[in-house]
């Protein structure tokens, strides 16, 4: 289910990042958060803990 969440997010940062509403409110910081994100479940999902 935390797969599907991480997705959901991940997807939703990158567009408000493309559209520039991250960067008009100084937030792009969640670009990085996501990505760490979206490795760390990919990672765990690799190893089968989550």
């Amino acid at each position: 289910m935390i797969f599907y969440i991480v997705y959901i997010a991940s997807i939703i940062v990158l567009i408000l990042h493309f559209t520039g509403f991250l960067a008009r409110r100084n937030m792009e910081w969640a670009v990085l958060v996501a990505a760490i994100a979206l490795f760390a479940v990919n990672i765990l999902d690799y190893l089968s803990i989550i």
